[in-house]
């Protein structure tokens, strides 16, 4: 095969990325600074909008589509002019905590239909150990009737993009790249040395950086969780549990791991494609499931210790109001995907409380496709509560005073990031 990374950056090639979204998107105008890129999306609509340089995700700034090689199109046809596929789709979990390789599949579809000898076909895709290789390859070779390795060569590069993160992006985080041989590692490891200046590791295989990327969220997910029983714990004794692991932190190896809700479309989904393969093999990952239950636990667990403080201060529940600040994820992005502040809200409506939920990013059409529930425009009339759910900025630094005005007499600020530590006399404090 000729030198495909040669190809690219001489133009006499194009380069490919399947899935537009918060991945996809900045790896494709990323490389389109430097080549010529296809940018494909099986959604029209968002294609349309990234034509006009606006970033469906509200992440990247139009002037950051300036200056790019790159044309977007919802035209499987249109791959055929690629030689080096990039797919960045998103691997979700369904309902039973199963992987769900849909978008992964149907990407591998699309891409297959476009493969031709020579080709490359790299996964940026969050997926478990063996699935690129057991799952991806055979439909590549079946749809595309050509000969893995023979004809077209495959590599693994997991995605590292931090969503609201403008310090952390793809020029400067290493990014681990990996072949189905020495000559392909090559290649792919040269090809995304174009874009990410913070230099490249070369994993030994595919599997070892599938399992890279799976466990870097994993490690993550089991910290918080032992922080959220920490906090549980901890609440029983009455102690504050920031002010714990301000105190712990000052030992020089202490992990800063804080509590909070954990969701989003990593750390809340990717241990489970891990736990997946797990029994796949015959082992049951009872550390990594007992973290995954903590931390899916933790929005009835806010609502249910706010309930309990409202009873306490004589609230009649069944005609409670409470206002709930963020549904987003995390804080300061527009994303709502797998948000467990859904948690918080579904489990208040369950016992019955009115509630209200404001964010100043969320979509409230998309919060009502999702989790059957919208946005108010502004807080209206007085709560027994306020959950400040997300620290988004416009959030952070409210005064006392505001929360005042929303509160009944007895009212209780929920502040799930300790946010307001140290800031809140006058009004019942609670954090996690």
């Amino acid at each position: 095969m000729n030198s495909i990374y040669q190809d690219l950056i001489e133009k006499k090639e194009k380069l490919a990325v399947v899935g537009l979204g918060y991945v996809g998107l900045p790896i494709a105008l990323e490389f389109a600074r430097k080549i010529s890129v296809i940018g494909f999306d099986i959604n029209e609509k968002r294609v349309e909008m990234m034509r006009n340089n606006i970033d469906p995700s509200e992440e990247l700034e139009p002037e950051q589509f300036e200056g790019c090689d790159i044309h977007f199109t919802a035209s499987p046809d249109e791959l055929r002019e690629a030689r080096f596929f990039i797919v960045a789709v998103p691997t979700p979990i369904d309902e039973h905590n199963l992987p769900d390789l849909k978008p992964l599949l149907s990407a591998t579809r699309s891409v297959a239909g476009a493969l031709k000898k020579g080709d490359y076909v790299v996964y940026e895709s969050t997926v478990y150990p063996g699935c690129t290789e057991e799952d991806c390859i055979p439909l590549l070779e079946e749809i595309s009737g050509l000969k893995f390795r023979d004809d077209f060569k495959v590599g693994y590069s997991p995605e590292r993009i931090n969503p609201g993160d403008k310090e952390h992006t793809l020029p400067k985080i290493i990014k681990v790249v990996s072949g189905c041989d020495a000559g392909s590692l090559d290649e792919i490891a040269k090809t995304y040395e174009i874009v990410v200046d913070a230099g490249v590791h070369r994993a030994s295989s595919i599997k070892v950086a599938e399992a890279a990327k799976i466990i870097e969220n994993t490690q993550r997910d089991l910290n918080i969780a032992l922080m959220n029983e920490l906090s549980q714990i901890f609440g029983n004794m009455g102690i504050n549990t920031y002010d714990v692991l301000e105190a712990a932190g000052t030992k020089w190896n202490f992990l800063r791991f804080m509590p909070g809700l954990v969701g989003g479309h990593c750390i809340g989904v990717d241990p489970y494609y891990l736990t997946y393969k797990a029994k796949e093999v015959g082992h049951t990952a009872q550390v990594i499931l007992a973290g995954r239950a903590v931390n899916d636990g933790m929005g009835a667990y806010v609502a249910g210790k706010v309930v309990k403080k409202m009873v306490a201060a004589g609230v009649d529940i069944a005609n409670s109001r409470v206002l709930v600040m963020g549904a987003t994820f995390k804080e300061n992005v527009s994303d709502i995907r797998n948000s467990k502040v859904a948690d918080v809200v579904n489990e208040f409506k369950d016992f019955g409380v009115h509630v209200d939920i404001i964010d100043p990013h969320a979509s409230s059409v998309e919060l009502m496709h999702e989790y059957g529930f919208g946005l108010q425009a502004s807080p209206e009339g007085k709560y027994n509560a306020i959950v400040v759910a997300v620290n988004h900025t416009e959030y952070v630094g409210l005064a006392e005073s505001y929360f005042a005005g929303l509160l009944t007499e007895k009212g209780i600020i929920a502040d799930i990031k300790g946010v307001y530590k140290g800031k809140i006399s006058g009004i019942q404090y609670w954090s996690l």
